[in-house]
Order: structure tokens, then sequence, then C-alpha cells
């Protein structure tokens, strides 16, 4: 067990929230307008739930807090009250944001960030693309390029963090019991929903920091804004009476030591592998070739390097590498079949014959460039979800780390599937087909839209099967969206809908029974 020394972080809390409380009174990132939330259950056993990444809750040591009748303590208490007399209207606001909940808020910015990283580096003069360069993430293009095996281990990896560092501060929360200032105090008003959530360590401090370290990594660029994100947060709980100085220092201390231990799996995880080398990318279309098919050629001019074609070596959260190869689909039809040449004039048939109605299909599922790709889609969808059944934040993180790893997972064997049978894309076996969407630059089967939607309703259907008809109704028109767009056949999305479903299967198996139901 880490024991962690986080009195030295209270001066340090202390110091930055004097000098961030002039710096944070600015305007609230707009999103969805999430009320604040009291949770229906406190789920005072979550330091119970099954860990994914740590070993254990009490893997990383919180020492015992002070008690409340100390000097030291009603220090922190009149500091608090201190505050509470000079908030302003944007202090205000601030605290109003963050009482919609601190995961939600989270993975609202997240997906903000994935948004604006996602942009394919741009040609040079001489026809090769650059590629982003973590360690030097401002030039051009910035790192990261956020597409959507790049966008589902982000939310993933964020989302387990969050969820394993909010079950060790429950952990703690209810081995020391340490009440809110408001409640140990009638001069400390409570400008968040109450609860009988102990507050040491604050769980706003824990989101803050583990969050903070994990977009650091994952979005270096952003590291600034990153940063007074995570400030904010903890000023939130301070001004609002719902943490002191010393439950906030030991949730930065606890926050940052999950993150650590998170980060060690994802450095091992094969990401940086993911490229590959002209080598591989060669073999690809060398082993399609022995096998009598017309081979995946990138659509883009100049020919661009395929997106992350070891992607589908990754590892995946709730299925091993053996399980990724044994869920594999079966092929395709073969490049040369009557079969393939009914899947082609089916697709020719939509691209020339659009409708309105199907092209705002198109545009809804896009999730091109610019956005926060198909895995980001569902975590709106999820949002709204989540938010309405007044989950406590600790359930709330349990919700968002079950999709995305389902859909980080349905990435990886999706893309393994895509690069072992390297299947050319409908514009590619027939250039008169034009598409309503951008084509993306990776070979064609089985559909990513379809095996992500697949995965992410058949868990959003276990965690509220009152709405499961809406997720599955939801799932199918993404995954149409793309044989209506002319850049997927048939078998893609039907294979590609089946598989999400199975991937999503293994997380659901994972769900009922990690201690949580």
């Amino acid at each position: 067990m880490k024991t962690l020394n986080y009195l030295s972080y209270i001066f340090l809390f202390v110091f930055s929230s004097a000098m961030l409380i002039v710096s944070c009174d600015k305007d609230i990132s707009n999103g969805e307008d999430f009320t604040p939330i009291k949770p229906s259950n406190i789920d005072a056993d979550a330091g119970t739930w099954d860990m994914i990444v740590l070993t254990s809750p009490d893997q990383i040591v919180v020492p015992a807090p002070v008690d409340t009748q100390t000097d030291a303590y009603k220090a922190e208490l009149a500091a608090v009250e201190d505050l509470q007399k000079k908030l302003t209207k944007e202090k205000r606001d601030i605290i109003k944001y963050w009482s919609g909940g601190g995961v939600l808020r989270w993975n609202q910015f997240l997906r903000e960030l994935v948004a604006r990283y996602n942009l394919p580096p741009a040609p040079l003069a001489d026809g090769s693309y650059p590629a982003p360069d973590a360690e030097n993430p401002f030039a051009d293009p910035n790192f990261p390029f956020a597409n959507p095996p790049y966008a589902a281990r982000a939310y993933s990896y964020v989302s387990v963090a969050q969820y394993e560092a909010l079950k060790s501060a429950w952990h703690y929360k209810f081995l020391y019991n340490r009440p809110a200032p408001y409640k140990v105090s009638g001069s400390v008003k409570s400008l968040m929903p109450e609860t009988d959530i102990p507050a040491y360590p604050s769980e706003d401090a824990v989101l803050s920091a583990v969050s903070v370290e994990m977009l650091k990594a994952l979005f270096p660029a952003a590291i600034e804004e990153i940063t007074l994100k995570a400030a904010e947060q903890r000023n939130a709980a301070l001004w609002s009476g719902k943490a002191t100085a010393s439950d906030i220092s030991a949730g930065v201390a606890l926050g940052k030591a999950v993150a650590a231990q998170v980060m060690l799996r994802a450095g091992a995880d094969g990401m940086r592998n993911a490229v590959g080398t002209k080598a591989d990318w060669k073999k690809f279309a060398d082993d399609c070739i022995s096998k009598g098919e017309t081979p995946w050629i990138s659509r883009d001019l100049p020919i661009r390097p395929p997106m992350l074609p070891l992607f589908g070596k990754v590892r995946a959260w709730n299925m091993t590498e053996q399980d990724i190869v044994k869920e594999r689909p079966t092929p395709p039809p073969s490049t040369s079949s009557e079969e393939m040449k009914k899947e082609v004039s089916e697709v020719k048939w939509y691209a020339d014959n659009v409708t309105r109605d199907r092209l705002a299909i198109v545009h809804k599922w896009a999730d091109g460039v610019g956005t926060y790709t198909p895995p980001g889609h569902w975590n709106d969808i999820a949002a709204e979800y989540i938010h309405d059944a007044n989950y406590s934040e600790v359930r709330t993180a349990r919700a968002f780390a079950l999709l995305n790893t389902a859909l980080h997972d349905a990435a990886v064997g999706c893309w393994e599937v895509k690069f072992y049978y390297f299947n050319p894309r409908p514009s590619q076996v027939d250039p008169s087909i034009k598409t309503c969407t951008g084509v993306p630059n990776f070979p064609a089967f089985t559909s990513g839209h379809s095996t992500f939607s697949g995965s992410a309703a058949t868990v959003l259907s276990h965690l509220f099967p009152e709405h499961s008809e809406y997720f599955e109704k939801e799932a199918a028109e993404a995954s149409v969206s793309r044989l209506y767009a002319g850049i997927h056949f048939r078998a893609d999305i039907e294979m590609g809908m089946k598989h999400g479903k199975v991937i999503g299967g293994y997380t659901v198996s994972y769900a009922l029974a990690d201690g949580a139901e």
C-alpha cells in the first residue's frame, strides 16, 4: 500500500485557491444545462465494489483527518465562512455549474476536447502527412489527432480513473465519517444539495485531481484550460460549504495517486504501436491479395496512411486478446462474388436516390472531423439518462466507466476486424458512387458506427432497461446511416451491429458481478 503525504497540499491548496478566486471569475463553458443533483442513494457501500485497475480501495492510504473539535479544523471552518461572505455572482454561477454533477461536467468537457482535436493532419507539399507529436503537442499538427479509436480510448481511461478514484474515496469517507462543514457549523451555508455523504476526502477534489492528470496526458496542448477547470471544481466545493481545505487536500492527493496507477496501465496497453509501419501497412494489402481479394486503398488524395491500423492489438478492458479473436465476425462477401455485386448495387441505389429524411439521418450520425466522434455521441446520449437518474458521483462514474470500456473494446474489436479483412469501401469498388459524407480512412468491414452503437446500446439498455427500445432504435439508425451515406455495405453494418452487441455483452457480464447491483 502507498501512503500519501497530503498535508503539504494544504498550504498549496489554500494559496492556489486564493490566486484562482480571481481567475475563476469568468464565463462557464456552455453545454447541457444539468440541474443540481441530490442523489437518491448515497451508495455507502461503494468502497466494496470491484476495482478495475487498483488492487483494492485502500491501495492508496489516506491518513485519518483531524477531529472537528480541534483548533486546526475550526480555523478551516472560519476560512470557509469568510469566503462565503465574499461570494460574487460569478462564483455562485460556478457553484451552480458544478452542482450539476462533477463526473457529468468532466465528461462534457472531455467531449469538447475530443471535438477540438479531432482534426486529421493536412498533407505537406511533397504529398506526405506529418504525424502529431506527443513530445511537441503545440506543433502543426497539434497532438493528438482525436480520431474515433483515440477518442474511445480517452473516454475509457478518464472514466475508469474517475471511477477507481471515487470508489477509493468512498472507502475512506465512510471509514472516517467526517461530516461536511455545513453540518458541523451553523455559520457555514450549504450552497449545493445537502447529502449524508461524509466530506473527507472531498469527492470534488478527487475528481478534479484524477481528471486533470489524465487529461493533461491525453490532451497536453490544452494543459492550461484543463488545470483551470480542475481548480474551478475545487473552489466550488470550498465556496459551497461542502468541503474544507483539508478535505480537499486529501482528495487531491488521492486523485493524483490513482491517476498515476491508471497511467501505468495506459503506458503498457499497446497504443504507442498502433500507427504501425509502412511494412505493416503493405502486409495487410499483401495478405488480402493472397486470398484473392481486392485490398482497401485510402480514398484520400494524396493517399493517407491508414488510421491506427494496429489499434486492434491495444489492450481491451473486459475482453482478453483471445476473446477479441474468438468473437471476430465471419468474412464479408468476396469482392469477386455475386453477393458483393448485389451489395454494391444497393449502395449505388441509395447514393442515386437520396431523400431529405435519409440525408438528415446521415448528417445526424456523421460524427466526422471536428466532432466528438461516435463514442462521444453515445456519451452525449447517456449523459441525459445518467443525470436524470440522480445517481451519486460514484455511481455516475460507474455508468460512464461501463459505457466507455465497452466503447473502447468495440474500437479494439472493430479495428482488429477491419485490418484483418482489409475490405474496400463501396466507392473504391464502384467509383460512380457519390457519398453523402466523408469517407473514413480505414477499411470498410465492419462498420465502426455499427460496432460502437451495438455495444453502447447493449450497456445502456442494461443500465436503463425501461429505455432499451429507444437505445436500440438509435443504434439501428446510426448503423443504417452509413449505408445511406454510401460509405458502407449492408454486410458491414449488419455484422458490425451484431459484433458490437457481443462486445457490449462482455461489459454487461462484468457489471452483473461487480458488487454495485
